[in-house]
């Protein structure tokens, strides 16, 4: 359904995409995953024909998207990381004028944007107007409008970013079914790495513009070895309590979290207990350990969290 090759893009003297390059095959869910700034966003717009690549090759669905971008365009719905909505028109209204602009006119279009509606959940709100919404209720309408023509290939920069935990619950199990139920090849990005082990069979994770994983999820989970996350929930976290944890043997990373000091080790069974000797000090609260995932993966990579 898509193929990547090569893809650079650049600002000036600075190279925001180095080379990326990866496939994304009929049906699957494939996930983009990294910090912010990493480069996940730019790829998108490259590959939706907001942006011109400065080198490399782009296929959607056999269709060269550098030579033929109107003839890809068709074939893929996009929901930006910004709402594209009119917030003074209803979301009847708005999808109305986004179903006209994909060519869609008459009964086809009133069923169209019915089902829009019914998959996002908002049938019964589709006659008040959008600044009237949640943010979450609106970036559902954002979800909504990239369906209306059917595509092939549906692409979702980081949907919810900035929204509460049911818009956003709301907003994986709408994604789940249609890839699940409705067989849509999704491509989906985030810096929240619990979302795309949720939704996604294959990850990338880029950073500073370089893709440097991708495979199944077990496969690059995988990378990250034996590595084991012990996490110390601390009301204060302080640097001299990483320090005095960092020396212990075992121990590869400590970072310091909101209440908690994250611990990364290379066999818990052997370092729990002397952490926690050397942490007896501190006020625990709780202890928290977690196998080998996508964010001790980041990492094990980079040296850096997945959010910094």
């Amino acid at each position: 359904m898509l193929q990547v090759k090569n893809l650079v893009k650049r600002f000036g003297d600075k190279e925001a995409v180095r080379s990326i390059s990866f496939e994304v095959k009929q049906g699957e869910s494939f996930g983009l995953l990294g910090p912010n700034g990493a480069g996940k966003s730019t790829t998108i717009s490259m590959i939706c024909g907001l942006l011109q690549p400065n080198g490399g090759e782009i296929h959607v669905a056999g269709i060269d998207a550098l030579k033929n971008t109107a003839a890809a365009k068709k074939v893929m719905g996009v929901v930006p990381q910004d709402i594209a909505l009119y917030p003074t028109l209803s979301a009847r209204e708005n999808l109305n004028f986004w179903g006209a602009m994909y060519g869609l006119s008459g009964r086809e279009l009133g069923a169209r944007v019915a089902e829009a509606l019914e998959i996002v959940g908002l049938t019964d709100r589709q006659k008040d107007r959008i600044d009237t919404y949640s943010g979450g209720m609106k970036r559902r309408i954002n979800i909504a409008a990239s369906l209306l023509h059917k595509p092939q290939l549906l692409i979702m920069d980081e949907p919810t970013v900035g929204i509460d935990p049911q818009s956003r619950n709301n907003i994986l199990e709408t994604v789940r079914t249609l890839n699940q139920e409705k067989q849509m090849t999704v491509i989906y990005t985030s810096h929240y790495m619990e979302e795309v082990e949720y939704l996604c069979t294959r990850v990338g994770i880029i950073d500073h513009g370089r893709l440097i994983a991708q495979g199944t999820l077990a496969d690059v989970r995988r990378l990250a070895g034996e590595e084991t996350t012990i996490r110390l929930r601390i009301a204060k976290a302080t640097e001299q309590m990483a320090a005095a944890l960092k020396a212990v043997p075992g121990v590869k990373t400590v970072r310091i979290e909101e209440h908690a000091l994250s611990i990364l080790v290379g066999n818990s069974a052997e370092t729990l207990a002397p952490l926690m000797a050397a942490a007896g000090s501190f006020k625990i609260q709780g202890v928290e350990i977690e196998e080998p995932n996508l964010e001790s993966v980041f990492l094990h990579l980079t040296g850096r969290a997945l959010r910094d």
